[in-house]
């Protein structure tokens, strides 16, 4: 039956001197809470507010307390988010001066009520009601997988909330903990939050290195192992030129599930070194979230500047020397910016060259003839592929190369 906040405070007040065993102020205590939790929605948070204060009271036992505070715990998820939350943000308010009696109940409260943020949206409160929970200082020895993935959902909530630097250092001390897990789910989920984390940081070819390695975990759906694909994928063309990402193109080139993806015409023009034009951006750039459509120093959004870096590096292949106006416009930006991007990408040890600024002339140089070479011989032969490719859907010319390769096999 239903009680009165009046009535609680009464009862609680003759309980605090009832002298029978822990087992039956135990269940005194419980009818108690039952009854609060049938009251008047108006009446419960005066109720229970009585009820916690009582509890939680140095005169009570920590064998009792600690019982009731988990029932009481348990029965929050029952009520509306908002009387939750006043419920949650009291309780831990009264148990902080013994907070180290009540570790495992106020961890389960705080779960709780960064879940309440959570659906709210509510990020970063989120995040902050579950940093907390103290998993490497507290009395109570937490398990790996639970303080991994506490670190982790942390992490992710302030990614939600746009601040990857807080998301790093906390994916950070998940890292030391992740080799201790055997929970193979954790552990993806691990690669996932530390993948999101880079891309958030820019850190694009680190990003794309690990969704590739994603992509290949079955243990993933074949939806979610596409979209880890994608993902590395995008973070490969946005990265900055160099000798990393052109390792990188070249892996997911080969990768044929990479044809599949609306992004593969940009990922071919790159691994192939054509040079790029803005208007065939259009339907890549729709593609990009937010932090990815960010503007750089120079003024150009993260994608134009990977694009105009990958542009000089192919125009390096095809000039021995360029002026700076013919330069600019090829890239299709001003020719003083051309400089300055040719000039960084050389001091950087990306591209090989020297700068004459008298004659306002960019000399490129070619020191490693070999992998040029072999670039070359593959580009070749992967036009060779696609015109077999082309030719093979043809029915006479299929027979009529299904029977020469059977031929060659009997000599």
């Amino acid at each position: 039956m239903a009680i009165t906040p009046s009535a609680v405070r009464q009862q609680v007040t003759q309980l605090s001197n009832y002298t029978g065993s822990h087992k039956d102020q135990v269940e005194k205590y419980r009818t108690i809470l039952q009854s609060i939790l049938k009251s008047p929605p108006s009446d419960i948070a005066e109720a229970l507010k009585i009820f916690i204060e009582a509890i939680v009271n140095e005169n009570v036992s920590l064998v009792i307390s600690r019982q009731i505070l988990t029932d009481i715990t348990n029965h929050l998820t029952e009520l509306n988010d908002e009387l939750s939350k006043e419920i949650s943000h009291f309780t831990l308010e009264k148990v902080q001066p013994r907070v180290i009696s009540f570790e495992e109940q106020v961890a389960a409260i705080r779960q709780h009520l960064s879940n309440i943020y959570e659906r709210e949206q509510n990020w970063r409160e989120a995040a902050c009601v579950l940093v907390g929970i103290p998993l490497e200082t507290g009395q109570k020895q937490y398990t790996v997988n639970y303080k991994l993935e506490t670190y982790m959902k942390i992490a992710r909530l302030y990614l939600e909330d746009d601040d990857p630097i807080q998301a790093e250092a906390f994916i950070n001390r998940a890292s030391h903990l992740q080799a201790d897990s055997d929970d193979e789910k954790l552990q993806v989920y691990y690669k996932v939050c530390y993948a999101r984390v880079l891309d958030y940081r820019r850190k694009f070819i680190e990003a794309a290195q690990r969704y590739n390695e994603l992509s290949y975990r079955t243990i993933i759906h074949e939806e979610e192992r596409m979209t880890a694909l994608r993902n590395a994928l995008i973070c490969t063309i946005l990265a900055s030129a160099g000798q990393q990402r052109s390792r990188m193109l070249a892996t997911l080139f080969k990768d044929e599930r990479c044809q599949q993806l609306p992004a593969f015409s940009i990922l071919e023009k790159m691994y192939l070194d054509r040079i790029i034009r803005r208007f065939e951006l259009e339907e890549f750039a729709s593609m990009l979230l937010p932090h990815q459509k960010a503007v750089t120093g120079d003024g150009s959004t993260i994608l134009e500047r990977a694009v105009i870096e990958h542009n000089l590096l192919s125009a390096s292949k095809l000039y021995n020397n360029v002026t700076f106006e013919e330069l600019g416009a090829l890239l299709e930006i001003a020719p003083s910016k051309a400089e300055k991007i040719a000039s960084q990408m050389i001091t950087e040890g990306r591209m090989n060259g020297f700068i004459d600024q008298i004659l306002a002339i960019v000399h490129f140089e070619t020191r490693d003839v070999l992998p040029t070479w072999d670039k070359q011989i593959e580009s070749l032969c992967y036009h060779v592929n696609q015109v077999i490719d082309l030719m093979s859907n043809q029915p006479v010319i299929r027979d009529w190369m299904n029977k020469h390769l059977n031929d060659q096999m009997m000599y």
